[in-house]
């Protein structure tokens, strides 16, 4: 049976990050009579972001108020990240970027078959290495790393290749009440919002195979 997960996401939230880590799970501990596919869709956060980010300790500041309450949400969030094997340095990252060009990166992998890939290389540059990126030599390095060529995402960076997909996954987005990351439609058909365990996700998976096997 084919499970299709769309996976509306933005690279910067902590929270589909490890989101991530527990649909894998979750996956894993499918048996193999099922096929799972994972489309990667885009989501803003920032979509007033100026092109080249702020300084994160400004952005977090005026978001929560004072920056010992963001201290206190990171912390939370690192002690969740390393129970689901991800390492969150926060202290690294020093820009809230825009994140338009990363989406445009993961775009660009599904073309090539690599998007899982690259979207993993994303999470990571930022969360665990502190690696700013809005910056185009970052998003070209990312790209590289998975074995994208070089001059493939060049071309894309001088150009509007990927913009549409953005705007059509603003519209995905809206049909189904997105109003925070991550979110999960699987099978086009159930929902599930937030980063939830990986016994929430299998539940889900049953309900939509015994679906898809009703109505045929």
């Amino acid at each position: 049976m084919k499970l299709v997960v769309d996976v509306i996401s933005d690279v910067i939230c902590p929270w589909c990050y490890i989101g991530k880590r527990r649909l894998e799970k979750a996956i894993a501990a499918l048996d193999s009579q099922h096929e799972v596919q994972v489309h990667w869709h885009p989501f803003q956060l920032n979509p007033a972001m100026p092109k080249e980010g702020i300084s994160r300790k400004e952005y977090r500041t005026r978001k929560f108020g004072s920056w010992e309450r963001s201290m206190e949400l990171d912390a939370k969030v690192i002690a969740v990240g390393k129970s689901e094997g991800i390492n969150f340095a926060f202290d690294k990252t020093i820009r809230t970027p825009n994140t338009v060009d990363a989406h445009r990166l993961i775009w660009l992998a599904d073309q090539h078959r690599c998007q899982d890939a690259v979207v993993e290389a994303l999470f990571r540059a930022y969360f665990t290495d502190g690696w700013n990126i809005s910056d185009r030599e970052t998003i070209i390095d990312v790209g590289a790393e998975v074995g994208l060529d070089q001059q493939a995402v060049e071309t894309m960076l001088n150009s509007d290749q990927g913009m549409d997909v953005i705007a059509e996954a603003g519209e995905l987005s809206q049909r189904h009440g997105v109003t925070g990351v991550p979110f999960f439609i699987i099978n086009n058909s159930l929902t599930l919002s937030g980063a939830q365990e990986p016994d929430t996700f299998l539940d889900a998976f049953r309900q939509a195979v015994g679906k898809d096997s009703t109505s045929r």
